[in-house]
């Protein structure tokens, strides 16, 4: 009963922060203290550079272009870090679908405000600040009212890259594989000062998508928790099961990953080099997260579940689409669910909470140059944990 109380009290308390930061936008008070150090990003498109894919190759090159002026309610960010997502790869592949080109992926952002617009009270310039997969929505619904932008009820929620939008001189969103961004402030998070902005740039994807739906899941201290696929999301989605009690079991396909799981505090690591492997632990587990984002046998793995518990999938293989069986579901009793990253109020939750916790992902800083090299290495599973690019080398 404790533990539903308080995930009901962190429930409200993210509803009400989304309330507050909504009512805020939609007011339109005015900020006679607003901060700008540069009167011309208020008026003039704003220079940037990156690295964009250009076709359906999945190579990146140089690429100069130009982002909108700082709206009222827009903040500019001086970009330090972003971080590769396998996301991105899969987008800029034309995997989920016909692309528009030039296109500059990224979706875990951190850096220093250098501009805010007249109505902004959230953000001053200097302050550290991350943005994630999403840019805006529609802020009126009950969705992006109550924390949960991401599935804006009037279907405006604006991804951070390729999405179309009339207010970016190319036409469509573009990423953070560049040494800036423009974005409305409520789609900005503030990165504390106890966690370094190259450790926080995994958290505004990876870490949110594996932090929420593990937070709704609601399992006690003790619970067997397996998570499947320990790549950039699924090395995350240990560190934080761990850090909340969970006994964790890590199924990976990757041997050579098994000491540094164990380091991660998983109580076991399964080499998964046969569905027979899965067997032993058929109906052991309470809960388990798929961060898998290929095709693969998802009955077997959610046969590990106990019947009528629940296995939730986030990653997207190719197409968005799974093959499941029926009669495999069937027979396990085990609750399927899908999960999408998570709202802004639980976004700024998770990086406080990994700030506050030590739990920090494994990471490699890398140059602009390097990025090629890395993508290959992440569709090679070589990839430990998650490379980060020093906006600095753009």
């Amino acid at each position: 009963m404790e533990e539903n109380n308080n995930n009901t009290s962190r429930r409200k308390f993210i509803q009400q922060t989304a309330l507050a930061s909504a009512g805020m936008i939609l007011v339109n008070p005015l900020n006679i203290l607003a901060q700008n150090n540069n009167q011309n990003n208020m008026t003039k498109n704003i220079k940037s550079k990156g690295y964009a894919a250009k076709d359906n190759s999945g190579k990146l090159s140089p690429w100069e272009f130009e982002r909108r002026p700082v709206g009222d309610n827009d903040i500019l960010i001086d970009i330090k870090f972003a971080s590769i997502c396998h996301s991105d790869i899969h987008q800029m592949k034309g995997d989920w679908g016909t692309q528009q080109y030039p296109q500059v992926p990224g979706h875990e952002i951190v850096g220093i405000v250098a501009a805010v617009g007249k109505n902004v009270t959230k953000f001053k310039v200097g302050d550290r600040a991350g943005v994630g997969c999403m840019v805006d929505s529609c802020m009126q619904c009950e969705s992006c009212t109550h924390g949960e932008e991401q599935f804006c009820d009037h279907g405006k929620t604006l991804f951070t890259y390729g999405n179309p939008d009339k207010t970016s001189p190319s036409g469509i969103t573009q990423g953070g594989y560049s040494n800036n961004i423009v974005v409305r402030d409520h789609f900005a998070v503030h990165i504390p000062d106890h966690i370094s902005l190259q450790e926080a740039a995994p958290l505004l994807c990876a870490g949110i998508t594996t932090y929420s739906p593990i937070m709704n899941a609601n399992f006690k201290i003790g619970d067997r928790v397996g998570v499947a696929g320990i790549g950039g999301l699924g090395h995350l989605a240990v560190k934080i099961a761990v850090s909340k009690g969970a006994e964790v079991y890590a199924f990976t396909t990757s041997p050579d990953k098994a000491k540094d799981i164990l380091v991660f505090g998983a109580k076991e690591v399964i080499v998964v080099d046969s569905l027979d492997k899965l067997k032993p632990y058929k109906g052991k587990l309470d809960y388990m997260i798929s961060t898998i984002p290929v095709q693969f046998d998802l009955a077997a793995y959610s046969s590990v579940v106990k019947p009528y518990g629940h296995f939730t999938q986030v990653g997207m293989p190719v197409g968005f689409e799974l093959k499941l069986s029926n009669i495999g579901l069937a027979s396990s009793r085990v609750n399927f669910n899908a999960s999408l990253i998570g709202g802004i109020p639980e976004t700024q939750e998770v990086v406080h909470y990994c700030a506050d916790n030590k739990v920090l992902p494994k990471i490699e800083v890398i140059k602009a140059t390097q990025i090629n090299d890395a993508w290959t290495k992440v569709l090679n599973k070589e990839a430990r944990y998650r490379y980060v690019i020093d906006a600095a080398t753009f």
